[in-house]
């Protein structure tokens, strides 16, 4: 047996303002990489200490920011032209399209105060930090949507069974397209700077208000027969509207839920599974596991080593396992890598002494 069991490697520590340097990794002498992959870090050189990861990841926290409260900017400034042409027309239709956008403007409170939560940094009784708020927000932002498509059904039903003639009918298409616009706009900002930062809920938010933009234009529809002396085509129109919302409610409910469970793309995995199986001293990966913490990303894993490697030797392998996945899985700021001792035959497993916790 070699004269370890396992090597654990946790998450480097920076300290700042004069504090002393903790177990900093020297990955430019990992194995003497080739004369590319030297050239890429002379150009541009990184570390992958913890604290140089939370630059790239506070940026990511700043550009989740600015993409929410421009949007919440566009849409209330929408909302608000709507509701103008709702008091003056009587448009059930129209405002249930304003109920809408001015209920995905509101969402972009919680998601900006778990984005402001998300920068904090961790402490001793939320040690992953506070990036899971995001989850929060998605739930509320589900919540939300829910309230917003059960009042418009209320209100197109009632409108439904006492119908009004729509005043102003001009007026009302025209918002019908300023809502579209506004909504369009707004879905191409959150939904493009989501995905650049890895933010589901952010990216579920473009998406509940690329649906509102359709939704405005169906409003058109509901003007449209009014203007030709149908009753019924506001409130009809009110109800597909809900309907729309409905669909917007179901996807957005299961991206939280997977979030909220923990559930990543299995591409993730593969890719991360790949890249270890090319680290030079991996035997064979075992357990690997990612999640998310907000819009990053965290790994753990177990590795097979050289059961006759020393220390150092397995604690190389398991740096420059680590050094693997942050160049290969995108957004991913930690990993916490395991190397095991490769079995002997007829060598008794080295976990055995666990396994009554693990049942």
């Amino acid at each position: 047996m070699a004269p370890w069991a396992s090597c654990v490697h946790p998450p480097h520590r920076r300290h700042r303002k004069g504090i002393p340097v903790s177990d900093r990794h020297r990955h430019h002498d990992h194995h003497h990489p080739g004369p590319r992959h030297r050239l890429a870090h002379l150009l541009a050189p990184h570390s992958h200490d913890t604290a140089d990861r939370l630059d790239p990841a506070l940026e990511s926290s700043a550009r989740g920011l600015r993409a929410l409260w421009v949007s919440l900017a566009v849409l209330g400034v929408t909302a608000l032209a709507q509701a103008a042409v709702v008091l003056a027309s009587g448009s059930v239709a129209l405002l249930g399209d304003t109920v809408h956008n001015a209920a995905d403007a509101l969402t972009a409170v919680p998601l900006g105060v778990a984005f402001v939560l998300g920068r904090r940094a961790a402490t001793r009784r939320f040690t992953y930090g506070y990036g899971r708020a995001e989850d929060l927000a998605g739930i509320v932002i589900v919540l939300t949507i829910a309230a917003s498509a059960a009042f418009a059904a209320w209100t197109a039903v009632d409108r439904l069974f006492d119908p009004r003639p729509v005043a102003h009918v001009p007026a009302v298409a025209a918002a019908a397209l300023v809502g579209f616009a506004g909504n369009e706009w707004v879905a191409r900002y959150r939904i493009r700077t989501g995905r650049a930062i890895g933010s589901a809920a952010l990216v579920a938010d473009g998406l509940h208000a690329r649906t509102d933009g359709f939704t405005s234009l169906a409003v058109l529809l509901g003007a449209g027969g009014s203007a030709l002396g149908w009753r019924l085509a506001d409130p009809l129109v009110g109800l597909a509207i809900t309907a729309a919302i409905a669909l917007v409610l179901r996807d957005a409910a299961r991206e939280v839920f997977r979030r909220v469970m923990d559930a990543v793309d299995p591409a993730l995995v593969d890719r991360a599974e790949r890249a270890l199986a090319e680290v030079p001293g991996v035997r064979g990966v075992g357990e690997l596991r990612l999640r998310w913490i907000g819009h990053r990303l965290r790994a753990e894993v177990a590795l097979l080593v050289d059961g006759g490697a020393t220390l150092r030797q397995a604690h190389r392998v398991a740096v420059d396992a680590e050094h693997a996945l942050l160049h290969a899985v995108p957004r991913l700021t930690a990993a916490l890598v395991h190397a095991d001792p490769e079995p002997d035959p007829g060598e008794p497993d080295p976990h055995l002494a666990l396994a009554h916790h693990l049942s």
